[in-house]
């Protein structure tokens, strides 16, 4: 079983210790300082008042990208299993003729 740690992580100036295990703390880390980003760009834009709500928002739109993102891998799955069976059928073809 993998040993748990206590990771420090900062989101808009404010600090948050939050335990993983200690083979996720880089992913953690990493996760943390995009959504500081995302809660950043938000902030700065001036329009919305409050940590939470920003919090809400950046949320909001890194749900809003990662289903965008799944919906590209969706298509190019689609794509591949498309190209895939026409090479397939293709060499089946050309073994067919030998």
């Amino acid at each position: 079983m993998d040993e748990m740690v206590t990771v420090t992580v900062r989101l808009l100036d404010k600090e948050y210790r939050i335990g993983c295990p200690s083979h996720e703390r880089d992913a953690l880390l990493a996760s943390a300082q995009y959504v500081n980003g995302k809660m950043r760009e938000i902030r700065d834009r001036g329009r919305v008042l409050g940590t939470e709500r920003v919090a809400i928002l950046a949320a909001l739109n890194i749900a809003h990208e990662l289903l965008q993102n799944g919906g590209q891998i969706e298509c190019q799955r689609r794509e591949v299993k498309a190209q895939t069976e026409s090479l397939l059928t293709r060499i089946e073809k050309t073994l067919a003729e030998l």
